[in-house]
């Protein structure tokens, strides 16, 4: 246990953890610590960033701390998902919270309603360089809640279609610019996908869902925002869902998952595996992914899943900063929180090593990053991308998609649409119903 509190960069509470209870916790949640050493202030971050991510996210807060001085960030690591999301709201509510946080822009909306977070003074943020005009509009438009700017967003990570280019060329579907041919309909991308299966021999395409209701989400509301559809989850209101377009977009996944052009009964893993090794040609996964094809030293490339049905559109997330709320906030501990995120934010291009979006249009817009790739090939996709319809019980590492593949899954392996989608919508309206535990 010493050893764990002595670690020079970040405490990791990790699955098992929690069973320690509130001695492990109470280090890491206890009040802001004394001003160090020439008026140097510790600030407490918290994350959910792990692996790969969590080791460029190290690299970026020793980067911050080195570039100034006046705070020293030290990160505490928290299992991903509702561990996460539990203590953080645990935090806030105690009084015991830390300085900054990371969180999904999707789980805003069950979080600062509820007061959990405390909103960002545009004008100081403003005062350490970093304003709207930094940032795409759709992505700093997800922070703002009720006239409040409660979320920065450090990322986009959306969900992309990576391509195997050796193969790509094999099937005569690579164009004169060494690029995958530009893909306009259904019909065209089955063509495409049934190409690269006459070279691997295997699949098409890989794509695992299998008992993972976050891949079957996302690749279905790829296509339903495609199909222009809107979802609208009002509390106290039945479901709005476009049932047509969720029908259509269902039944093309269907489609797709015929044991030719990608396996019926996939999971995430083989999907992966498959990629990598040479047995597809395409794949559908999170930009997050981008290392591991990296490391596998294959030939390939990315984009922005092809618009099929008429409206770009791309599902994804962001990895935002939000202030946990405190009820008597430091203004001088604040003003050092707002100097750490702008100093991450700038110092940013790192992380599109891990493969996600930088947010911070300086970044994104530098001839360095025009010459990164794959990621300048599908940094377009933050333009159009899409985050789960707000609602308390929306977001990632919420139940919501876990709903969903309760109703879907089957669905997936050759169930009825239409059934699968009312299904879905009941659980909705369920939920609907009920109010906010935490408002």
């Amino acid at each position: 246990m010493t050893d764990q509190f002595n670690l020079s960069r970040r405490t990791i509470l990790l699955g098992g953890a929690a069973v320690l209870g509130s001695a492990f916790l109470a280090p890491t949640l206890s009040g802001c610590a004394a001003v160090g050493a020439g008026g140097t202030r510790p600030l407490k971050f918290w994350h959910l960033l792990s692996g790969g991510d969590g080791v460029v996210m190290a690299g970026l807060v020793d980067a911050a701390n080195e570039a100034n001085p006046e705070f020293r960030a030290t990160q505490t690591v928290l299992a991903w998902g509702t561990p996460y999301y539990t203590k953080l709201a645990m935090a806030s509510v105690g009084g015991r919270a830390p300085d900054v946080a990371i969180m999904h822009a999707s789980r805003l909306p069950g979080y600062a309603p509820g007061g959990l977070l405390d909103p960002w003074d545009v004008g100081l943020l403003e005062e350490f360089g970093v304003s709207e005009q930094d940032f795409p509009p759709r992505i700093w438009e997800k922070g703002i809640i009720d006239g409040d700017l409660f979320s920065i967003a450090l990322d986009a990570h959306p969900f992309i279609m990576m391509y195997n280019t050796d193969i790509a060329e094999q099937a005569g579907v690579l164009g004169d610019d060494g690029r995958l041919v530009e893909i306009t309909s259904p019909e065209q991308f089955i063509e495409v996908a049934s190409a690269m299966q006459a070279v691997t021999g295997k699949h098409g395409l890989s794509y695992g869902y299998l008992g993972d209701g976050a891949q079957m989400w996302r690749l279905f509301y790829t296509f339903y925002k495609q199909l222009g559809a809107d979802m609208s989850l009002t509390p106290g209101e039945p479901a709005q869902i476009d049932k047509d377009a969720a029908i259509t977009a269902l039944d093309f996944i269907k489609q797709l998952l015929d044991g030719t052009v990608a396996a019926t009964n996939g999971d995430y893993a083989t999907a992966v595996a498959e990629f990598v090794n040479g047995e597809s040609g395409l794949f559908f996964t999170g930009v997050w992914e981008l290392p591991t094809a990296v490391n596998a030293g294959i030939p390939f490339d990315a984009q922005p899943i092809p618009n099929l049905f008429g409206t770009p559109a791309a599902y994804a997330d962001s990895h935002a900063f939000v202030l946990p709320h405190q009820s008597s906030p430091d203004e001088d501990q604040r003003r050092e929180v707002y100097r750490f995120v702008s100093s991450i934010l700038k110092g940013s291009f790192d992380w599109a090593g891990a493969g996600h979006i930088p947010a911070y249009l300086p970044i994104i817009e530098s001839p360095d990053y025009a010459e990164l790739i794959p990621q300048a090939n599908y940094a377009s996709a933050a333009d159009v991308l899409n985050y789960d319809p707000p609602a308390w019980f929306t977001g990632s590492g919420s139940d919501f998609q876990t709903y969903f593949a309760e109703h879907v899954q089957g669905v997936y392996r050759g169930g009825d649409s239409a059934e699968g989608i009312q299904g879905f919508e009941r659980r909705l309206n369920v939920l609907l119903a009920k109010p906010n535990p935490v408002a």
